[in-house]
C-alpha cells in the first residue's frame, strides 16, 4: 500500500504534466504514458493487498511475491518516467545503446513480476478463501490478469517490427503506432490495437472481485453461495474468451469500434453462451429448491 500511495501521487504529478508540458510522443502528450501506468498499478496493487487479506492466515511466499511484485513495478516506472524526462519512448526503443538496455530491464522485470504473480495465484489455490464466492473470483481474477499480461507479448514479436529504424515492436496493427485513436486510451481507430485485450485482461482482477461483492450484496438472500460461485465462474469464462476476441480483432488489423462480420459473429456467440450458461445455472438452482419443496 506504500507503492500504492507511490503511484496515486505520481499519476496527480503525470497529470499535472500533460497539461503543463507541450511535448508530444508518438501522438499522445507526452506524460499520458506514467498516468496511464500509475493509475493502473493503483488498481493493482490496491486490489492484490486486498486480495492477501483474504486468506485464512497470512503466507510468507505471497507476501514475498507481493514485495517482489513491487520492486519489478518500480523498476518499470523509473524507467518510464526516466525516459519521459529525457524526451524519449520508453517502449520497444533501441535507438541507442541506454534505450535498448532500459527497454530490456523493463521486460525482464515485467517477466519476473508474471512470475510472482503466478506464485500469488497458487498461494490462493492451496490456502483457499472460506468464502467460495470470492474465493472463485480471486482465482478467476488473478489467472484471467495472467492472460491480459500474455496478451501484450505479440507487441515485441518480430511481426510487429514496424520496419523502423531503432524500432522492435509496436501496439497497433496494421497502422503506425501514434495514429488517430480513442480519446485518453489512446487505442487506435484505423487499425488493430494490442493494447486493448491486454487492458480487459488484466482488469479481470477488479471486474471479477466486484461481480462478486454485487452479486452477494444484492442477491445474497436470493441466491445461495454455491449458485452465486457457478455464476462467477460462467462470468470469468465470458470474460476469457472476450479478452482472446479482442486480441483475436487487434491481430487481424481491425479497429474496436469497426468490426466485420467475422467479430460480430464470434460476439454474438459469446452472448448466447454466456446467457445460456447463466439461465442453466439458475435452472439448476430452481429445480434443487424444488426437491427441497417436496
Amino acid at each position: 500500500m506504500i507503492f500504492v500511495a507511490a503511484m496515486a501521487a505520481l499519476a496527480v504529478v503525470s497529470a499535472v504534466g500533460t497539461v503543463v508540458d507541450s511535448r508530444v510522443l508518438t501522438g499522445s502528450p507526452i506524460w499520458a504514458k506514467p498516468l496511464k501506468f500509475a493509475v493502473s498499478f493503483v488498481l493493482y496493487g490496491t486490489t492484490i493487498a486486498w486480495m492477501l487479506s483474504l486468506l485464512p492466515r497470512r503466507s510468507r511466499a505471497a507476501e514475498r511475491a507481493a514485495t517482489v511484485i513491487v520492486a519489478m513495478a518500480l523498476i518499470e516506472m523509473v524507467v518510464i518516467v526516466g525516459q519521459v524526462l529525457r524526451g524519449r519512448t520508453s517502449h520497444f526503443n533501441g535507438n541507442t545503446a541506454l534505450d535498448g538496455a532500459l527497454f530490456a530491464a523493463m521486460g525482464l522485470a515485467i517477466m519476473v513480476l508474471f512470475f510472482a504473480h503466478v506464485a500469488i495465484g497458487i498461494v490462493v489455490l492451496i490456502r483457499r478463501i472460506p468464502d467460495r464466492v470470492a474465493a472463485r473470483a480471486v482465482g478467476w481474477g488473478l489467472g484471467l490478469s495472467l492472460l491480459g499480461m500474455l496478451a501484450a507479448v505479440p507487441m515485441a514479436l518480430p511481426m510487429q517490427d514496424p520496419g523502423i529504424e531503432g524500432i522492435s515492436g509496436a501496439h497497433s496493427v496494421g497502422v503506425a503506432d501514434g495514429g488517430p485513436g480513442l480519446p485518453l486510451l489512446g487505442w487506435s481507430t484505423t487499425g488493430g490495437d494490442l493494447r486493448i485485450g491486454h487492458f480487459v485482461g488484466l482488469h479481470a482482477l477488479q471486474a471479477l472481485p466486484i461481480l462478486a461483492i454485487l452479486l452477494t450484496r444484492f442477491l445474497g438472500t436470493r441466491l445461495d453461495e454455491h449458485t452465486r460461485a457457478r455464476l462467477v465462474v460462467v462470468a470469468g469464462g465470458a470474460y476469457g474468451v472476450l479478452t482472446v476476441l479482442l486480441t483475436w480483432q487487434a491481430l487481424r488489423g481491425q479497429p474496436l469500434l469497426r468490426p466485420d462480420a467475422l467479430t460480430l459473429v464470434a460476439v454474438a456467440a459469446l452472448v448466447v453462451a454466456t446467457a445460456t450458461a447463466t439461465g442453466l445455472v439458475l435452472a439448476r438452482r430452481r429445480r434443487a429448491e424444488l426437491a427441497l419443496a417436496a
